[in-house]
């Protein structure tokens, strides 16, 4: 098993138990280092989701009241191998690990505010495609497609999939509120 990847290439790998350890370890690190300003850290991407293919990269959601708290711990996260890379998407923090003197991530870390549409699209994406087998196996086969065909190029493997993933993440919010209607 291999973790981390050159910042513009796409390799995917088979799905691997052990990245959820991984996962794990760096969810433990995180809380450590944040403390009461997570509320909430999960596994998130597709390392989280069993049975598809997945560049060998572990996703991280960190859940917060207001992201701008987090910068105030970024000489310790540093200190931990957890590095500030920016804003890249509005609202969002991206942090990353990896061997950076020979341009390896093996972990985005995304920190954003919980309960907010970010946070639930992360988590509502893992766990329906954890639930539905068919829509993860659809998923998984245009990732495979995708990566053939941008293997150098991850931004345009990364548009490829805008459109299904928009798809998903309409079922998986449709999927999300009837199980919360059910619990009632």
């Amino acid at each position: 098993m291999s973790i981390g990847l050159k910042r513009t290439t796409v390799i995917l790998e088979e799905h691997e138990v052990e990245w959820e350890s991984m996962a794990m370890e760096t969810i433990s690190l995180l809380k450590s280092i944040l403390g009461d300003i997570a509320i909430d850290i999960q596994h998130v991407g597709s390392t989280s989701i069993q049975d598809i293919v997945a560049k060998p990269i572990i996703d991280i959601a960190v859940g917060v009241r207001e992201i701008n708290q987090v910068l105030s711990k970024n000489d310790q996260l540093e200190e931990s191998g957890v590095i500030y890379r920016k804003q890249d998407v509005a609202g969002q923090l991206l942090y990353v690990m990896g061997d950076f003197q020979k341009e390896i991530r093996t972990h985005h870390i995304h920190i954003v505010t919980y309960g907010s549409t970010a946070w639930n699209n992360y988590i509502n994406f893992r766990d329906y495609l954890n639930y539905d087998k068919d829509m993860a196996r659809e998923y998984s086969e245009l990732k495979k497609t995708l990566s053939k065909e941008y293997k150098n190029n991850r931004d345009r493997y990364t548009e490829g999939k805008h459109n299904l993933i928009n798809k998903i993440l309409g079922m998986a919010s449709e999927w999300k509120n009837a199980k919360l209607l059910e619990e009632i």
